[in-house]
């Protein structure tokens, strides 16, 4: 079991009042799960709807996701200073009005630019709602039980995004796939107004904006290499020009941090094992499902010729492995500890992604489908150890800014498997496709491995100090 401690509790709320808080909170998260991989099995039909290639479709979705891991440490900083409530509902309004802004892009320029704007909107919403529930329950178990809840909704919107996105192209054109979110929106609003409580760190913490612009140059050009380097050659002047600004944005990063005394991403939280692993898992998982997801995209819709229906239904064995298998690691985290839940989910990775790295033209479907079982199995039971893990080393007071570490750590590993997985099947006609994407499998499963490795390095955590009281939180896990 997890046990956070801190001088500062939260006001007590009913048992029926902190549900109803995740509830609502969930709701915010299916939209920012569902909108990082709804559109993966709409990219062929964006492609012919816009004219544009592979690329230009990696845009659209890395657009959403670099934009969102930049932001979201300072989201969740703004959320601690200004109330988690106010800015979970701005990021609510954002996203809401990007999504309306997609759905009716002339363009594929207009529809990256709208998709960057939804990461702004969504960077408001991951970090501070994961803030609010964990202040809406300060017991340990019940606190681990919800993050199992949340991590299955998180899990079920990010592997049914394709379910759904086949469903709305098959039925209504791409378009769709933005104008679904209105309603949700709407909802959301008007639950968070009534349900949630406002909630605030006891000491405001200063907006860090040199990191800042430093982080999100760095993600930037890190994930834009990765994309555009097959077009523009590995070796020519302006790869090397983008790898010299990527390093000294990345140093430059880490020195600014060093020196501040409020740092956007404080360099010592990364001191405790525990924690610097479970940000590394989650770049990692989420590396695998979104390479995983995409390759499955291309794969059965190009080379199988399979609808964007179809290709969408062929993932619901890693839909239902997600949403069955998280509740249950949420339970295993309160009861056992987060090191038994990783062991699984590494070995199901693991085991997905070797499934497949003889892809070829005529694999089984049985295959396939298997393959995304054990994938999303893996997906599962890799969320609820990893979060809790992260938000129980550190101070509630930082909850904010701790839920924003991790989440921008899964999408950093979103971008990152999105733009290497298309950087291996980029220009690839049908028939030479599954070939070229065979690598892609064997990095779903050396994510994997990573997860195993971190699951064995886990240890007890030591004390984190909260700089803002001047206490230490103790927290261990197992």
């Amino acid at each position: 079991m997890t046990v956070t401690t801190s001088p500062a509790q939260p006001a007590a709320l009913s048992k029926r009042r902190r549900w109803t808080v995740l509830a609502v909170c969930c709701l915010s998260m299916f939209l920012v799960g569902l909108d990082t991989t709804v559109v993966n099995v709409g990219l062929p039909a964006i492609g012919r709807g816009l004219d544009v290639g592979t690329r230009s479709l990696e845009w659209t979705v890395d657009a959403y996701t670099v934009v969102l891991a930049g932001l979201l440490i300072s989201s969740g900083a703004l959320a601690d200073r200004f109330g988690r409530r106010r800015v979970f509902q701005w990021g609510l309004t954002v996203f809401g009005v990007a999504s309306l802004a997609c759905a009716l892009a002339p363009s594929v320029g207009a529809l990256v630019a709208a998709r960057a704007a939804q990461g702004i909107g969504a960077s408001m919403l991951s970090p501070v709602a994961l803030a609010i529930v964990v202040n809406a329950m300060p017991d340990p178990r019940e606190r681990a039980q919800a993050i199992g809840v949340w991590g299955s909704v998180f899990g079920l919107s990010m592997a049914a995004g394709p379910v759904t996105g086949g469903a709305l192209v098959a039925g209504l054109g791409w378009r769709s796939l933005f104008w679904i979110n209105a309603p949700v929106i709407v909802a959301a609003l008007v639950l968070s107004a009534v349900f949630v409580p406002e909630s605030r760190a006891p000491k405001a913490r200063r907006l860090d904006i040199p990191g800042q612009i430093l982080l999100t140059v760095t993600i930037g050009m890190w994930v834009g290499v990765l994309i555009e380097g097959p077009r523009i050659g590995w070796s020519s002047p302006a790869a090397l020009t983008a790898y010299a600004v990527a390093v000294a944005a990345t140093a430059g990063f880490v020195r600014v941090e060093f020196r501040r005394e409020e740092p956007l991403m404080d360099p010592r939280l990364f001191r405790g094992t525990a924690f610097s692993g479970a940000v590394l898992g989650a770049v990692a998982v989420f590396v695998a499902l979104n390479a995983a997801l995409l390759l499955n995209t291309l794969y059965l819709q190009h080379t199988r010729g399979f609808t964007p229906l179809a290709a969408g239904a062929a993932t619901l064995p890693m839909a239902v492995g997600a949403t069955v298998c998280a509740p249950w690691s949420g339970r295993l985290v309160g009861r056992v500890g987060p090191r038994p839940p990783l062991w699984v989910a590494g070995g199901f990775l693991t085991a997905g992604g070797l499934c497949l790295v003889g892809l070829d033209r005529h694999t089984s479907v049985f295959l396939l489908l298997f393959a995304y079982l054990l994938i999303g199995v893996g997906f599962g039971f890799a969320n609820a150890p990893i979060t809790n893990t992260a938000v129980s080393g550190l101070p509630p007071a930082r909850a904010g800014v701790a839920g924003a570490i991790t989440s921008t750590a899964r999408q950093v590993g979103a971008a990152l498997g999105i733009a290497l997985a298309g950087g291996l099947v980029a220009g690839e006609g049908p028939a030479g496709l599954a070939h070229a994407s065979r690598p892609g499998w064997f990095l779903v499963a050396a994510c994997g491995v990573v997860v195993l490795l971190v699951a064995w390095a886990a240890r007890p955590q030591a004390p984190v100090r909260d700089e803002s009281s001047g206490t230490p939180s103790v927290a261990r896990a197992r």
